[in-house]
């Protein structure tokens, strides 16, 4: 992929501070993009900034969870860069807050607390709608943007013990092929990456007994990420990559054939609807 193609792309990346943001803010700007980072840690933010502070990398500390403030720093971005193309929702509240050892010994319903369960909501399905429902405006405008939402393996999603956060994840990843189809024609794509199973962050704790040589890399993530926001990626949308599977080997074109749609799809030929199929 041309550098060119992306150079000057200004993108927003949630959870910016943590493995696979700190990964995906690298990629971006070894790619010439411009860069906002966002996350709720002050101090490793602040040293994501410093590290980044030639190339310009925009660093901004608040709570996803509060759709007033998702607002006023989309716009804030917009105002300093200029304009913006691409939100990754990345930020992701782990089980790890449920329990450090929950790889070990399965969660129970009676382990979480409403609050916790709230949290996981507003943080990993909330805070996505939040941020695209500010920035989405700004892309219909100029007929351009990517949308980026990182779920979670499917089998995590049902996994016995993985709640909230597996529930949450689904959530998401159920809006990601719903808003797809719904700004289908825009110029804005919606797409899902994932790792395609554990890696090497802080989600997966010290706990958990992993060889961690063995975990994916977090800069795996980057690779179809870099596609999705370029040009050619403007084809491809309601899809859903496996960071892991991606053929770093090839072809950005021809790795990113190697995906399936986002979502269940294929559970919604059966329709019950009153008069037969929706309109």
């Amino acid at each position: 992929m041309a550098k060119s193609d992306l150079e000057g792309k200004i993108a927003i990346v949630t959870g910016a501070a943590g493995g696979f943001g700190r990964a995906i803010v690298k990629s971006f700007v070894d790619h010439g993009m411009r860069v906002a980072a966002f996350d709720i840690d002050a101090n490793r933010l602040e040293a994501l900034e410093a590290e980044y502070s030639k190339d310009g990398v925009l660093a901004l500390t608040f709570c996803i969870t509060d759709p007033a403030a998702c607002a006023t720093n989309v716009q804030k971005v917009a105002d300093h860069f200029g304009g913006l193309h691409v939100l990754v929702n990345n930020a992701a509240a782990g089980m790890s807050m449920v329990r450090p050892d929950h790889f070990t010994r399965t969660v129970q319903i009676e382990d979480i607390d409403v609050k916790t369960w709230q949290h996981f909501i507003a943080v990993n399905l909330s805070g996505a709608f939040f941020l695209a429902k500010a920035a989405v405006p700004i892309f219909r405008k100029q007929r351009f943007g990517r949308i980026i939402n990182v779920t979670t393996s499917l089998f995590t999603m049902l996994n016995p013990g993985f709640s909230p956060y597996g529930p949450a994840k689904a959530g998401l990843e159920a809006w990601s092929a719903s808003l797809a189809g719904e700004l289908k024609g825009t110029g804005i794509t919606v797409n899902v990456v994932v790792p395609g199973g554990p890696a090497d962050t802080p989600m997966v704790p010290e706990e958990s007994g992993f060889d961690r040589a063995k975990l994916i890399a977090p800069e795996r993530m980057a690779p179809p990420m870099l596609f999705l926001c370029s040009e050619e990626g403007g084809s491809v949308t309601g899809q859903r990559y496996l960071a892991a599977e991606w053929d770093c080997g090839a072809a950005p074109s021809v790795a990113a054939k190697a995906c399936n749609p986002a979502g269940w799809p294929g559970l919604t030929h059966n329709i019950v609807w009153p008069g037969g199929k929706p309109v």
